[in-house]
């Protein structure tokens, strides 16, 4: 055949495809994306990743593929989930926080980067951050060690509070760190607190009907992916409650949370996304450091403080990086 070309029937249609096009095609790159949450719910991160790829010269459908597998919240499904990116052999697997281990778990052979809300060193996931020294290497975020900043932020939006309630998802492995990282930072200025736990969309309702029979004054809502795939609804029964309500993304101050203080989220999947590219490049987890954030966002919502019939003290205002008003 002539520029050895070959002939397909295509629904009834013949088509030209080059044997050198069907080469490239096979010889794409699979990326494994395993993640604890919902596409739904994690999109915007999804996007992030995608756009950190793109950075490294790797598209999507154009010269790599990507093999998505949701948990939705049912975290008991990942290691089933991982052990089928594994069986696809995927050039690498990115993992979000709960999925990491499980990922780490079912390969040592596969590269892994990897979204973490906790000290990977500390879970074992690395030696050290400036050398993983195995196959998996990422970016960390420290969720649980800023839960003292958050909690005397909103202290100062809410002075009056005696008893501030606390929300996590004891399915996310920081979630023990981060309660008593809270209950420790309350204990210094004297704050009571409550744990709430709700780990499904029942026990986040049964939370907040809690809220008024334990007369929090406000509520800190802890980090993860859990929550953050829910952020619409905490800020609608925060309303409904009418409690002053602290998060860690900035999208949930955005979308009408009270306030939030916390490394980007989203900037840190951007960040998985380049390190994803550069190991299909050939570079090796072991020799590419663990990112860190260097810079913190603190955001208030004036609207729904004025909603709250809050006075944002001018000190918050002066060192707030964003105001949505």
């Amino acid at each position: 055949m002539r520029r050895r070309e070959f002939m397909t029937l295509v629904g009834g249609a013949v088509v030209a495809v080059p044997i050198a096009a069907l080469a490239q095609q096979r010889a794409m790159p699979v990326i494994g994306f395993l993640n604890s949450a919902s596409a739904d719910g994690y999109a915007v991160m999804a996007d992030a990743f995608r756009r950190g790829l793109k950075e490294t010269g790797y598209i999507e459908g154009e010269n790599v593929a990507i093999e998505y597998r949701w948990a939705n919240n049912a975290y008991d499904r990942l290691p089933s989930l991982a052990a089928e990116l594994v069986k696809l052999n995927v050039a690498v697997i990115v993992a979000n926080s709960p999925s990491i281990a499980p990922a780490m778990a079912a390969t040592t052979a596969i590269p892994i980067t990897f979204m973490s809300g906790d000290d990977p060193v500390r879970l074992g996931f690395v030696a050290s951050l400036a050398k993983p020294g195995g196959n998996a290497t990422g970016v960390t975020i420290s969720s649980g060690v800023l839960a003292a900043k958050r909690l005397g932020l909103l202290r100062d939006l809410v002075p009056q509070a005696k008893l501030v309630a606390v929300l996590i998802n004891s399915d996310w492995p920081a979630a023990v760190r981060f309660q008593s990282d809270v209950e420790e930072a309350a204990r210094a200025v004297g704050l009571l607190t409550q744990v709430l736990r709700a780990n499904n969309e029942r026990e986040i309702d049964d939370a907040f009907d809690s809220l008024a029979q334990i007369k929090a004054a406000a509520l800190l809502v802890g980090p993860g992916p859990f929550f953050d795939s829910r952020r619409d609804k905490l800020i609608a029964l925060s309303a409904k409650a009418g409690v002053p309500a602290g998060y860690e993304s900035r999208a949930t101050a955005i979308a009408g949370g009270l306030l939030s203080y916390g490394a980007s989220v989203q900037d840190g999947y951007r960040q998985v996304g380049v390190y994803a590219g550069r190991v299909l490049k050939g570079e090796k987890p072991a020799d590419l450091p663990v990112l860190q954030p260097i810079k913190f966002e603190f955001v208030i919502n004036l609207k729904t403080a004025q909603t709250l019939g809050l006075t944002v003290p001018i000190n918050l205002l002066n060192v707030a990086d964003e105001i949505i008003e």
